[in-house]
C-alpha cells in the first residue's frame, strides 16, 4: 500500500512539473519577439543612452556635493536656527 502511494505521489509530482513546464513554454516569447523587445529598449537608442549618462552624472555630482557638506537639507527651511 505504501509503495503504491509513493508511486502515485511521484507520478503526480512529475505531472505537475510537466504542466508547469508546458505552460512556461507557451507563455515565454519566441526568438523574434525577444529581438523586437531588445530593439525597443532605451539602451538601444544612442540619444536616450547619452541622456541617461548625463542625468546619472548630474545625480552623482549632486550626491557627492551633499556628502561633502555638513548642512542637513532634509530638515527643510523652517527648522533652521
Amino acid at each position: 500500500m505504501s509503495a503504491m502511494r509513493t508511486m502515485l505521489v511521484s507520478i503526480g509530482l512529475v505531472g505537475i512539473v510537466g504542466v508547469g513546464y508546458g505552460m512556461w513554454a507557451i507563455i515565454s516569447p519566441g526568438e523574434e519577439r525577444k529581438r523586437e523587445m531588445l530593439k525597443n529598449l532605451p539602451e538601444a537608442n544612442p540619444l536616450r543612452m547619452e541622456e541617461s549618462r548625463k542625468r546619472n552624472a548630474l545625480m552623482l555630482q549632486v550626491l557627492k556635493e551633499a556628502a561633502e557638506t555638513n548642512e542637513n537639507i532634509a530638515r527643510g527651511i523652517g527648522s533652521q536656527k
